[in-house]
């Protein structure tokens, strides 16, 4: 544990992030599965209503820091292209 007054202070900070992000990362994959289980269901509207819902969450733990730019472009990305594909399976 730490000793000095300035490392308890940063290990408070650190846990309080690490609590914050844990909440972000759990909200977001809640938010993918939504996404994936409907295009399971074949539920063209559900999906696209779910990936409407997440694409925002996505987005906002990449500001946050939580998530690197390029893998939550890369979550949008396949979602996306799994949801379209459903859209011409369906058509």
């Amino acid at each position: 544990m730490a000793t000095h007054l300035s490392a308890i202070k940063r290990a408070k900070q650190a846990e309080k992030k690490r609590l914050r992000n844990l909440h972000i990362k759990t909200t977001v994959k809640s938010s993918i599965k939504r996404v994936k289980m409907a295009i399971e269901r074949k539920d063209v509207e559900g999906a696209q209503k779910a990936l409407i819902k997440a694409i925002p969450l996505i987005q906002r733990a990449q500001s946050k820091g939580v998530f690197h730019k390029n893998t939550s472009a890369r979550k949008i990305s396949r979602l996306n292209r799994e949801v379209n594909a459903l859209k011409t399976q369906s058509a």
